[in-house]
């Protein structure tokens, strides 16, 4: 299981995180990886939370591709708003899809992942190609550099453009 994994790892460079997660499993995961101390965990929809203060830097690791195309822009509105002034984005995602979960058809952002029991569950895919987004980025006002890596891989990081 990978809960908590990029918060230990952003431990390392940080005085304090906050961590965010729909589900109380996960969060309970997490807190187990990380242990006491320097995180605040907080159980949220992300689409509904609202931060009690601002942040100098914002991580999501393989949440992007989840966002529905319809909320990409709010999504990006709410970042934004939970920034400092002159804060910093990083993010890394993925654009893989098995044949098996394209369910309707290659240009669907929805696919079906199977859970360790086997249930099926239909979920928001979006396969971003590293440029296109950059692009679409830089088009609501962001200054973000997003970098192919290996596979579907792909990592980004800036800020609010100035202005």
């Amino acid at each position: 299981m990978r809960a908590g994994r990029w918060t230990a790892q952003l431990l390392r460079h940080s005085e304090d995180v906050t961590a965010v997660d729909a589900s109380p499993e996960m969060i309970a995961l997490a807190s187990a990886r990380v242990g006491p101390g320097r995180v605040r965990f907080v159980t949220a929809d992300l689409f509904s939370w609202r931060p009690d203060r601002r942040y100098d830097v914002v991580v999501f690791g393989f949440w992007l591709s989840h966002v529905p195309p319809g909320r990409f822009e709010s999504f990006w509105e709410f970042v934004a708003d939970c920034l400092e002034p002159g804060g910093r984005v990083f993010f890394a995602d993925d654009a893989y899809r098995s044949a098996d979960e394209l369910i309707e058809g290659e240009r669907s952002t929805t696919i079906r992942r199977r859970s360790a029991d086997g249930a099926g569950h239909r979920i928001v895919k979006v396969p971003y190609e590293p440029a296109d987004l950059e692009r679409r980025l830089t088009g609501l006002g962001w200054r973000i550099g997003v970098h192919p890596t290996s596979g579907p891989f792909f990592w980004g990081s800036g800020s609010r453009a100035a202005g």
